[in-house]
């Protein structure tokens, strides 16, 4: 068997509207968190704690590490920042689904964005 062209299967697959249903809300959440986060880089050392402890305990994989940790590098170039974090890539839609980006948004700023969607 040959491993080494082998694609993986999720990379193949179309995804149903459901998913991309998903990846838009998902989207539409870190964007409000991105603006948040420039705006206030208080939340950058807990977010840092998070990926931090993710990855020590093995909940996060060394890729998905580099990521988000190269990511906050990124935090006073807004547009950069914006742009590598919102990037439609098949591996970043998968790190926003894993987002260490916890406690940003309050449940009611997360409930206007996710309204907005359905206007």
């Amino acid at each position: 068997m040959n491993f080494h062209n082998r694609k993986s299967r999720s990379r193949e697959r179309p995804q149903s509207a459901q998913q991309q249903n998903l990846d838009k809300q998902i989207l539409c959440l870190h964007k409000a968190m991105a603006e948040k986060i420039i705006a206030n880089h208080d939340f950058i050392p807990q977010i840092q704690q998070t990926i931090e402890a993710r990855y020590e305990s093995g909940k996060m994989r060394h890729g998905a590490y580099l990521f988000w940790s190269s990511l906050l590098e990124f935090i006073d170039e807004p547009e950069l920042f914006l742009s590598q974090l919102l990037a439609e890539s098949p591996q970043t839609r998968k790190y926003r689904r894993q987002t260490p980006f916890v406690g940003v948004l309050t449940e009611q700023e997360r409930q206007a964005v996710l309204e907005q969607l359905l206007f």
